[in-house]
């Protein structure tokens, strides 16, 4: 039995002996791990270092190593940023594939789209794009042909008829086609959800007849129609994001004024060489933030009663009140009759006692004048008025008066 004691103990052991033989090996491999990891991202950043210093020895990045300069990169005289003009004939065959754009437009634009539908399409034809007017749906439709020369030219087509549909006249929607003019639809809808500070936000931004819409045309060369819950632009790319600006300042309760002051600043400072290259925050307008001060409306606490309201009488007990539950549709409608012509009667009366009203008070002034002018014929004139008179029209030079 000791024996057998001993040989477990002696296993015990060596077992306990290898367990952590291993995990000595495990720590040490973790350890040998990290190190290899240290190791190899440290020559990662040594090699960036050494290719970045290469790259700025020679002035070329990584992926531009085997790049040549063309002969337009150091030109001065192409300006890279103008918008180059496709003339037809220019673009080698057709498109690849069919693009259409369709758009719905309200119903009281029905009779004005269908009178000017025959221009847009002649216009647009002129660019080899078909036009499409579907009055069953109420929709426009643009679509690519096989003679479309120009690429853009569908998606000029359709700011064209989104515009139409927000009731821009033609004669602006068709500037679209021109290089350099875009459009731009702006929804403000969504900054204020009270309708009625909305609608008065709103009518700032139009101004008194128009007043404030025709000074932010002018200022940037855009026009601008504001209709429902859209404000469509038409302009330079440059001016439509000003005219943007100041609808989205103008719906956030800013008034419209404080950025069209800025704007003629700007545009008074722009036609100076001078000023041209330097910083123009100085001669800006810097407006403070002021909150008025609102008067605190108390209300008053109603008094509380443990009963309830008073019931409020159907319209059923009404008309037993009045008789006319109980009367047939024809004396119904007889009743009605003689309360029109009650009215009718009450309004010739009044119309009558007004024409009669404005006749006496005629007479009178008549009367009034009259009798001024008899009181004047009456009275007895100065001798020196009497003198003027006779030297002014130069009858007599000289007169001798008693």
């Amino acid at each position: 039995m000791e024996n057998n004691l001993q040989q477990q103990q002696t296993k015990f052991k060596d077992s306990l002996f290898l367990i952590r033989k291993q995990q000595q090996r495990n720590k040490s491999y973790k350890q040998y791990k990290i190190n290899w990891y240290k190791y190899k991202y440290q020559q990662s950043i040594i090699l960036i270092s050494v290719i970045g210093m290469s790259e700025q020895q020679e002035g070329v990045k990584n992926h531009k190593k085997y790049r040549k300069d063309k002969p337009w990169d150091n030109d001065p005289t192409i300006d890279k940023w103008k918008i180059p003009e496709i003339q037809p004939g220019e673009m080698n065959g057709s498109l690849l594939a069919e693009s259409s754009f369709a758009t719905l437009f309200p119903k009281y634009r029905e009779k004005y789209i269908q009178e000017v539908f025959g221009m847009v399409k002649k216009s647009l034809k002129d660019h080899g794009i078909r036009a499409e007017l579907n009055l069953l749906e109420g929709s426009l439709t643009v679509k690519t042909t096989n003679k479309t020369w120009d690429p853009w030219a569908i998606m000029k087509a359709r700011d064209i008829i989104k515009l139409l549909a927000r009731s821009v006249p033609v004669q602006q929607c068709l500037r679209l086609l021109e290089d350099g003019t875009f459009c731009d639809i702006i929804k403000i809808r969504s900054y204020t959800r009270n309708k009625e500070k909305f609608v008065k936000r709103r009518q700032r931004l139009i101004g008194p007849n128009g007043a404030t819409l025709k000074a932010l045309e002018l200022l940037t060369d855009c026009y601008i129609m504001v209709q429902g819950s859209t404000v469509s632009v038409i302009g330079n790319w440059k001016n439509l994001k000003t005219v943007r600006k100041v609808v989205v300042d103008t719906m956030q309760n800013i008034h419209p004024i404080y950025s069209i002051k800025e704007l003629m600043i700007k545009r008074e400072l722009a036609k100076d060489e001078n000023m041209q290259n330097e910083n123009w925050d100085r001669f800006l307008p810097h407006f403070k933030k002021q909150n008025q001060k609102r008067k605190k409306v108390i209300k008053k606490k109603k008094e509380y009663t443990p009963f309830p309201p008073e019931q409020q009488p159907r319209k059923e007990d009404l008309l037993m009140a009045s008789g006319e539950y109980f009367l047939n549709e024809k004396q119904r409608q007889q009743k009605k009759l003689e309360e029109k012509k009650k009215k009718q009667q009450l309004k010739k009366q009044s119309q009558q006692n007004l024409e009669e009203d404005q006749d006496y008070e005629q007479e009178q002034q008549n009367n009034q004048q009259q009798h001024e002018a008899q009181v004047q014929k009456n009275q007895p004139q100065d001798i020196e008025e009497i003198r003027e008179q006779i030297q002014k029209n130069g009858k007599l030079k000289k007169v001798k008066l008693f």
